[in-house]
């Protein structure tokens, strides 16, 4: 059979339904008597799109499905790039010998990073900088690939010239991406391999041949290919000549003016030869600029494309398409609006929704799904690059028991299994930091048997230990803390499992790293790390990484291996299986592309995310991609806005974006823009408008205003009150009796938040017991610094922190060591440190520890309470609200502290802050001389005024009946450890007008 001599080129409008729109064509042309469609081969561009067709057949056979079946036709896929897809086995048969087979994409991405480092030196980056850059340079690699540009186009003359007027560091980066080139060329010819755009390209070009030298007898039909590239544009030319073959094209508008056809450029069909293919004024982001350029490159003209008369089920009414037309004219020629009439300009069925935020769009979204799904057999679908967006409706669905699949679905880093593998790498570069490592060991998939309840409990003890500031690096702390937490056997099952990842040097094969990781994994999860959709990705992902690493000899620092990581699991989608709602769908732009629906949601319409935000080349300036034929970034936008165009083409649609997303005020997309102005007036129907939804939306989770919460006033009955007083918690008990009821009688304490920085209390902590461990040695002068060390070590204090706070504490450290030495030279004797004491007061325990006590040299006592930051007000004091000092006096007065007795005189706080002198210095609480100019408790009146306040106290609260007031003094500096579990928030602020909420 001869070739036809005029193509065969159909477009389906996009207001009939593309998927049941081309079936229901399909059938009564090419169906055959017994065999149905099963002689019949459709080219498709993805593998998404023979699900969206073998549906859209299903649909069509209707009954006739299951009384006889259907046999339907061969289905082979084209490929697309966009979607990392192969050829289908027709385009890539066995009996292509003669063109070499294609290079490993991760083994080339691994090695173009070495060759980076070659070309640049020292100034390359770490390696994972490298393997972004790496990573970007071979994206470039195929994009000229595709473009049919070759390496050597490149060092044309005219492309020279050009790099030789630019910037010096776009002349920087080109002459790196060309020398990275060549070393890549060399040795994919010592491979025998090729790229595979370029194996691609010649896949076309000898199926093309094949075809057009020996036409096949079977009908061969391309159906809803876009892809512009030039191979594959002769292909589908080849394809449309043959004598039962043609090309049907999604959404050529075949209604638009020659003049507005023009206007949108010469689209890679330059007037002059030598010129660029694409001119400065080239309508790259019109939603028609790609099917021309597709049109242009196939040798066919719009006027011989016909159009495809039959109609989908889904389909909308025809003036629909009309309305998208005038929708997506070039700028000149939307001036035409004010003059359209009514009937150019109608879109019935289109709806605008405007919601304040991202999480109301997707309730509103929610909302209207779970509606449509009331009528029987509606389908609708969520349209929307915004991957959150979708996750969320996806959350709201399942409210109602709607499990809705989001097609395009969750890059790898976000689904349980990748996030298991970045917790080990970032363990490795964190140095078992607390955070990952909690992480880790409390992850979903650790032990997820019936050993799980024991292995958390043991985690979570781990967790309490690991409270406050970030331990040293490595497993060794961690095992003098989890000694102390006693975790025993558990802590030594988990250092077994991590320790190899901590042996690692500074310089390991990625391939050797990746399987330690893998060792880990398994050890922690057993098998279950690799099973359901996102282990089976994760698997295949870390197998091919480490087979390229292996081939590439590529080597790594450890702790570059979570950022190497994640760049890369980035680029790996997890699609969940089949079984979701068949009514409902989630697609990305991608995925939605031939889909249908009776009620299309477009969502996420703002600029920067559909549009998405133009992004130039990193290494090859515009001008260089205009001068070698690479349409401009504008390119993508016109690919968006022809997906817009389809979605718009369903019966009902629903236009949607939020005024904010989560960093401030957004723009709404130009194409909602563009709507809004061709409406115009008729924006102000309801008919456009859904408000409904969004006020659903908002009355799903509203509820009756709460009334004011009140401010606590706990009060327990009288055997609870009578609990023991710290000799720290009387100035909780006076200032704020609610904290001490949370911690005395409801005994509830604070954490420490995990890797947290340095508290005033983990100072004081760790000051304290070096200063005991000083005195109870003797108080060797010099040694202080030796014992720090020591105390920081079993603390496991980070070396980050020691670095910062190790100067401040030595400074202060010595400034004590030199005024104990010259308190000895007075007389001054030290009795004891860090001791216990207790005493009762009214048949009340009133206990604490004393930091230090003192024998003076004429006989008396001096308490000594050492701080790490300022110490108290004599106002305070005064006040009775910082009486700790007077209660260590009175217990020890009353003989409460072993082996001391004696009259406290003395009342001192040593701070190691910094004092007009430097770091350290001593201040009283009470005052000698009561006309003198510093005012306060006499010290002769300060033990028996702390007696008045502790009985006053003990009266009030703990014999008493007073109730536990939260803030009863708010002006008071207090401790905020409670604030959350007394909702401080909810009730506080109406204090500054008077109230006392009752």
């Amino acid at each position: 059979m001869a070739e036809r001599e005029h193509p065969q080129v159909y477009s389906i409008a996009a207001h009939r339904g593309f998927a049941d729109a081309l079936v229901a064509g399909l059938v009564p042309r090419y169906a055959e008597a017994d065999l149905g469609l099963a002689r019949l081969t459709l080219l498709l561009p993805s593998r998404r799109a023979v699900r969206t067709l073998t549906e859209a057949f299903v649909r069509h056979s209707g009954p006739a499905a299951a009384s006889g079946g259907m046999l339907l036709p061969r289905m082979a896929v084209v490929g697309d790039l966009d979607l990392d897809e192969a050829l289908g086995l027709l385009l890539d048969p066995l009996g292509a010998a003669d063109i070499p087979p294609a290079a490993d994409p991760v083994h080339r991405w691994l090695r173009l990073a070495e060759y980076v480092r070659q070309v640049e030196g020292d100034g390359a980056g770490g390696t994972a900088a490298l393997l972004r850059r790496a990573f970007e340079i071979g994206r470039t690699m195929d994009r000229l690939l595709v473009e049919d540009i070759a390496p050597i186009d490149l060092l044309d003359e005219r492309v020279i010239g050009i790099v030789g007027e630019l910037a010096g560091h776009w002349r920087e980066t080109t002459r790196t991406f060309l020398m990275v080139q060549q070393y890549w060329i060399a040795e994919l010819a010592g491979r025998g391999e090729i790229d595979a755009p370029e194996r691609r390209n010649r896949l076309f070009e000898h199926a093309a041949r094949r075809w057009r030298e020996s036409p096949p007898p079977q009908p061969l039909v391309a159906v809803g290919v876009t892809s512009a590239s030039p191979a594959l544009a002769r292909l589908l030319r080849v394809v449309s000549t043959l004598p039962r073959g043609a090309v049907i094209l999604p959404d050529l508008d075949l209604a638009l003016e020659p003049a507005v056809w023009d206007a949108l450029g010469s689209a890679g069909k330059a007037e002059d030869p030598d010129g660029p293919p694409f001119g400065p004024r080239d309508a790259v982001t019109h939603p028609q600029y790609h099917l021309k350029l597709l049109l242009n490159r196939m040798g066919v003209a719009r006027d011989e494309v016909q159009p495809w008369h039959r109609a989908g089920l889904a389909a909308a009414p025809p003036e629909r398409s009309r309305a998208l037309s005038n929708l997506f004219l070039p700028p000149e020629a939307s001036a035409r609006w004010v003059d359209l009439p009514p009937d150019r300009r109608r879109l019935s069925g289109v709806r605008l929704m405007e919601c304040a935020h991202p999480g109301e769009e997707a309730q509103a979204i929610a909302v209207l799904i779970r509606e449509a799904l009331e009528v029987p057999e509606r389908r609708v679908a969520l349209v929307t690059p915004d991957r959150g967006l979708a996750g969320r409706v996806a959350a709201h669905l399942r409210r109602w028991g709607i499990e809705a699949d989001d097609t395009a679905g969750r890059p790898l880093p976000q689904t349980a299994a990748g996030r298991l593998l970045l917790l080990l790498a970032e363990a490795i570069a964190e140095q078992a930091a607390p955070v990952p490592l909690v992480a880790l060991l409390t992850h979903p998939r650790v032990r997820a048997d019936e050993r799980r309840p024991a292995w958390l409990e043991q985690a979570r003890r781990l967790d309490l230990a690991l409270r406050g500031p970030r331990p040293g690096p490595g497993l060794a702390p961690l095992r003098a803390i989890a000694a102390r937490a006693r975790l025993g056997d558990w802590w030594d099952d988990v250092a077994a499992m991590l320790a190899p990842l901590f042996a690692l040097g500074e310089d390991e094969p990625l391939a050797g790293l990746l399987d330690a990781l893998a060792t880990a994994a398994e050890a922690l999860c057993g098998e279950a790390i690799w099973r359901e959709a996102d282990g089976r990705a994760l698997a295949a992902f870390v197998e091919e990484l480490r087979e390229a690493a292996r081939s590439a000899q590529t080597r790594l620092d450890p702790r570059e291996l979570h950022a190497v990581l994640r760049d890369a699991m980035d680029r790996v989608s997890v699609r969940p299986p089949w079984g979701g709602h068949p009514r409902v769908a989630l697609y990305g732009l991608l995925e939605a592309r031939m889909s249908r629906a009776d009620l299309v949601i477009c969502g996420g319409l703002v600029e920067g995310v559909w549009p998405a935000s133009p992004a130039q080349d990193a290494l090859l300036p515009p001008a260089v991609l205009r001068a070698l034929g690479v349409p401009g970034a504008d390119f993508r936008i016109g690919l968006a806005a022809h997906d817009l165009a389809a979605a718009l083409g369903a019966p009902e649609v629903v236009l949607s974006w939020a005024r904010r997303d989560e960093g401030g005020p957004v723009i709404p997309s130009r194409f909602v823009l563009r709507v809004k102005a061709m409406l115009g007036e008729r924006l102000e129907r309801d008919e456009h408008r859904e408000s409904e939804a969004p006020r659903l939306a908002r009355l799903i989770d509203a509820a009756p205003p709460a009334p004011p919460y009140p401010r606590p006033r706990p009060m327990p009955d009288a055997d609870q009150r009578k609990v023991a007083i710290s000799v720290t918690g009387l100035d909780r008990l006076r200032g704020d009796p609610y904290q001490f009821y949370a911690s005395a009688i409801l005994q509830l304490q604070s954490l420490d938040a995990i890797d947290a920085e340095p508290s005033a209390a983990w100072k004081g902590t760790a000051v304290h017991a070096i200063l005991d461990r000083w005195h109870k040695a003797g108080e060797p002068q010099g040694e202080l610094a030796g014992i720090a060390a020591q105390v920081l070590d079993e603390m496991s204090a980070h070396p980050l922190m020691r670095a910062l706070w190790r100067p401040r504490l030595l400074s202060a450290l010595d400034w004590i060591d030199a005024q104990i030495a010259r308190q000895k030279d007075e007389g001054r004797v030290v009795l004891a440190t860090e001791i216990k004491g207790e005493m009762l007061h009214q048949g009340i325990r009133v206990h604490g520890r004393a930091d230090r006590i003192d024998r003076l040299a004429d006989g008396t006592l001096a308490v000594v309470d050492y701080k790490t930051g300022m110490p108290p007000t004599a106002r305070r004091v005064e006040q009775g609200f910082a009486l700790q000092l007077g209660l260590v006096g009175l217990i020890a007065r009353e003989g409460g502290f072993a082996g001391i007795t004696g009259e406290p005189t003395g009342f001192e706080y040593w701070s190691l802050a910094k004092g007009k002198d430097g770091f350290g210095y001593v201040s009283e609480p009470v005052i000698d001389d009561p006309g003198g100019r510093r005012k306060g408790v006499l010290r002769a009146d300060f033990l028996p005024e702390t007696a008045r306040y502790l009985r006053d106290a003990i009266d009030r609260w703990i014999l008493g009946t007073e109730p536990f007031t939260a803030r009863l003094n708010p002006e008071l500096p207090s401790y905020a450890d409670y604030d959350q579990l007394m909702r401080l928030d909810e009730w506080f602020t109406r204090l500054g007008g008077g109230e006392d909420t009752a």
